[in-house]
């Protein structure tokens, strides 16, 4: 049985609580949030160990794995804790918040020989991994032009509103559009060139629009969280091919040719439980990207996807976007 201590109880660690729930042979045997109600919710049917803070979990709990679902300016604190502790991290996106912390995190995975793994969950959701596969494939012919767009009404349901306040978080741009920078680096890889507009309504950081310049196609990436309560959240894609388009909205997958339109199947797990209160109820991706970190671990194998590495990286170019 794989031991999990779970640090941060809110709508995040809610989310990846179920997922473990979801999943054989893993168990979290301690809860770690200031906030006793969260954790108390959380492990309410269970035998597991509540701590008041991570630190004391990180001390004291008898566990395999750490995740942390914590608020951003504090993910690398905690992390380069739990990297002396065990040999297995899993930590939100974005991975720090500043580029100075990833790289001290970096530091320490390497003196530690920590394994962690950064919560980029889009490249574990099945409409973005059918689109990787396509894409890898040809099957269609080279990439022409693309899009992704993440919009989402302001995010106010964070522990004292830490979301909004972009000291903390980074705003929309780190929190909420480095999802698509993460997936687009993660399929194309750097642009040759980009150009970023930003800021250009409401709070700092709270819209970024790139055109990423490759040296055949181009693709944009919309992001932002000023939209009023009654928006809902959308995250979508399309991108053109020579043969065909594949596009991701109104909840299909959608592949339009010459002969027509047709929607792409994808199978997914069934699965109970979801997590209301944030822009995302569906447990998703956060389960697949959990499935293979905790795989990673029972196997004590090296991860490979959204790796440190990686979220530092998409850290680097995110910061660059927004000057």
């Amino acid at each position: 049985m794989l031991k999990v201590g779970l640090i941060g109880c809110g709508f995040m660690g809610a989310m990846h609580a179920n997922c473990y729930k979801n999943m054989a042979g893993v168990e979290v045997v301690a809860f770690a949030d200031i906030r006793r109600e969260k954790a108390e919710a959380l492990a309410k049917g269970t035998d597991a160990v509540l701590y008041g803070d991570g630190k004391e979990l990180i001390e004291n709990a008898k566990v395999d794995i750490i995740d942390i679902c914590l608020p951003t300016f504090l993910h690398a604190e905690y992390a380069m804790l739990a990297m002396d502790k065990v040999s297995y991290v899993f930590v939100e996106k974005p991975v720090a918040l500043t580029l100075e912390q990833g790289k001290q995190m970096l530091e320490k995975s390497r003196a530690t020989g920590c394994q962690v793994q950064v919560g980029q969950v889009i490249r574990f959701w099945d409409e973005y991994v059918a689109l990787r596969g396509i894409i890898e494939s040809g099957v269609y012919g080279k990439v022409s032009h693309a899009n992704f767009r993440r919009i989402s009404p302001r995010p106010d349901w964070g522990w004292e509103d830490w979301l909004l306040d972009y000291k903390r978080s980074g705003g929309a741009g780190q929190d909420l559009h480095i999802h698509d920078v993460d997936y687009v680096l993660s399929v194309f890889g750097e642009p040759k060139s980009f150009y970023s507009v930003k800021n250009i309504l409401g709070e700092v950081n709270s819209y970024v629009n790139t055109l990423m310049e490759y040296e055949d196609f181009v693709v944009s990436v919309e992001g932002t969280w000023d939209l009023p309560a009654s928006y809902p959240f959308t995250a979508t894609f399309r991108v053109a091919f020579e043969k065909a388009v594949v596009e991701n909205a109104g909840g299909k997958l959608m592949c339009y040719t010459a002969e027509g339109a047709k929607e792409i199947e994808i199978e997914k797990a069934e699965l109970v439980g979801g997590v209301e209160g944030g822009n995302i109820s569906d447990l998703g991706g956060y389960y697949n990207e959990l499935v293979y970190f905790c795989d990673k671990a029972a196997k004590g194998e090296k991860i490979e996807k959204a790796t440190l590495c990686d979220g530092v990286s998409s850290l680097t170019f995110l910061l660059k976007e927004l000057g």
